[in-house]
């Protein structure tokens, strides 16, 4: 049964342990106006081999600009429809320094950092991009679905080498309204430009997830967690 919880100043969070005594953790953010209950039906779906531990964190409630102001759970402000281009810098890094709370969390409960993961769907995946390219210890890898590279022009001089060689899955629709395809395939690009071992992963959907890309996923995921 998922726990809604909140240690130290981290933010307010969901924990799911799929087995006792836990070696492994996943930290999934949510999306846009979503909020950390939106992924527990997938990470309940996905069978592992071994027992894992996922942080579901709420993004803070904020306005957002693309929205006319409307207040909802954001991980930062979008200011145009061309996400890509304007992007909200400030925001960005006080989400990343949210994230980096969640995982010193996680390891003063004793899960080493290689064995911790960051994931995400589309805002949340591009805070997991955003964060685990840069902390300073070696992370299990990265979770990107349906989403795209941000502040890409900083990351060559802000990409900690700790996380050089870190794995990551990223997965895309090829008819994404929200998050444009080309967007995320060029950001694909970027990361596999700079050295990075990126799996890239494409489905016939819209901004969503689909059985198939679960299966690709646990399959990528189990393979790492098993060694």
């Amino acid at each position: 049964m998922p726990d809604t919880s909140t240690m130290n100043d981290t933010l307010p969070h969901i924990t799911l342990e799929t087995g006792p005594v836990p070696r492994h953790s996943i930290i999934w953010l949510h999306g846009l106006g979503a909020d950390g209950e939106d992924f527990v039906p997938v990470a309940e779906q996905m069978q592992l081999p071994v027992a894992v531990r996922y942080i579901f964190p709420h993004a803070p409630m904020q306005p957002v600009t693309i929205n006319g102001g409307y207040v909802m759970r954001a991980w930062y402000d979008i200011i145009a429809t061309n996400i890509g281009a304007a992007q909200d810098e400030a925001g960005i890094r006080d989400s990343q320094a949210e994230i980096e709370k969640l995982i010193a969390q996680e390891k003063q409960r004793g899960i080493a950092a290689q064995h911790i993961y960051l994931a995400g769907f589309s805002q949340g995946g591009a805070i997991a991009l955003h964060a685990g390219l840069r902390h300073a210890e070696r992370l299990g890898g990265v979770i990107a679905l349906s989403t795209y590279l941000p502040l890409s022009h900083t990351l060559a001089q802000e990409a900690h080498a700790a996380n050089r060689e870190l794995a990551i899955f990223m997965a895309h629709g090829d008819s994404d309204p929200i998050v444009p395809y080309a967007l995320g395939k060029s950001s694909a690009q970027k990361l596999q430009d700079l050295g990075y071992q990126l799996s890239w992963h494409e489905y016939g959907m819209p901004h969503s997830v689909c059985a198939e890309e679960i299966d690709d996923l646990a399959h990528w995921l189990g393979t790492r967690l098993a060694q």
